[in-house]
């Protein structure tokens, strides 16, 4: 484990529940939270992540964002598979570097878009009933903590919703509009994006890391049934055409059924682990790949381009590059 911070440290302890897997060590750039958590777990504590790469099979990666190319280059290049969380990295230009040197040593990238394995998308996926989503909307916004601020709320928060909706549409982006500001730091900390595909589909994507109150939400329409997600809840409400038609308020309507899905609970960070493991075990590609990372991050850097002319056109306090 490389990075063992706020949710490196949650990573160590995942490892430690799957069984065939042995956490030999953590590595932090701060010695002494390296040694802390160390003992905490029982393992061995480094200061330099280099100590560690003669000894593991696979890592993850949970350093600020800037130094995630470096770390997994070095691992990579060292025969290691790489669990590395979001983004993949800071810029394009290092995400294909990294797929490179992992195609070349037959090597498997995962990116931690933790969303992927969230209790409510595995049974919207399981269910059939997302087939073409025309309008998405995606609500993301945290109360303010001073944590990921090296970089600004679109690939702190954003970029989750980002993934899961390129993966529910399947369809090329065709154009990104966004708008947003700094509020309490020098970078972005809310901001508005709408992404049109190629296919039509239209998706307005919120996020804030300075909003009261968590929410976490997403609503897709398509022409036969709305489905809404709360992340939070772990709830999903479907409305679907049903048989016939009914009366509302004197006017004949098509017949609407509704639902709620049934949703098995589960360790959602422990299963993105499990199944990293499990992929390196098995000899199978990822669920989340380097290029579905590379794709994400993609998109997001899009719509900072577009954030950032906003600003410009604005006269805001241009954020911090």
């Amino acid at each position: 484990m490389i990075g063992v911070g706020y949710l490196g440290r949650f990573h160590a302890q995942k490892y430690q529940l799957i069984d065939g897997v042995e956490l030999v060590g953590v590595a932090d750039a701060d010695p002494k939270r390296a040694e802390q958590i160390g003992q905490e777990l029982g393992v061995a504590g480094y200061a330099d992540y280099r100590d560690l790469l003669d000894k593991v099979d696979l890592v993850s990666i949970a350093t600020i964002t800037e130094c995630h190319f470096k770390v997994a280059e070095a691992c990579l290049n060292a025969g290691i598979h790489v669990l590395i969380e979001k983004p993949i990295t800071v810029t394009l230009e290092e995400a294909d570097e990294l797929i490179d040197i992992a195609d070349r040593n037959n090597l498997f990238i995962q990116v931690g878009h933790l969303k992927r394995f969230h209790p409510a998308v595995a049974a919207l996926r399981n269910s059939g009933i997302l087939r073409s989503p025309r309008y998405i909307e995606a609500e993301r916004l945290a109360p303010f903590k001073p944590r990921a601020l090296d970089v600004d709320v679109v690939l702190d928060l954003m970029i989750h919703d980002v993934d899961l909706i390129l993966n529910f549409v399947g369809s090329e982006v065709a154009k990104v509009e966004a708008m947003g500001t700094p509020v309490l730091t020098n970078q972005v900390d809310i901001a508005n994006a709408r992404l049109t595909f190629a296919n039509g589909c239209i998706a307005d994507v919120r996020a804030s890391r300075v909003s009261l109150q968590a929410t976490r939400k997403m609503r897709l329409f398509q022409p036969d049934a709305y489905v809404a997600l709360d992340f939070i809840t772990k709830g999903i409400r479907v409305v679907m055409k049903g048989e016939g038609d009914m009366q509302l308020e004197g006017v004949t309507v098509p017949a609407l059924e509704e639902k709620r899905l049934t949703i098995e609970d589960y360790d959602t960070l422990e299963t993105e682990i499990r199944s990293f493991c499990e992929s390196v075990r098995d000899g199978r590609q990822p669920l989340v790949t380097g290029r579905d990372g590379r794709k994400a991050l993609a998109v997001v850097a899009q719509v900072r381009d577009s954030l950032m002319r906003y600003i410009d056109e604005q006269g805001l306090t241009p954020p911090k590059k």
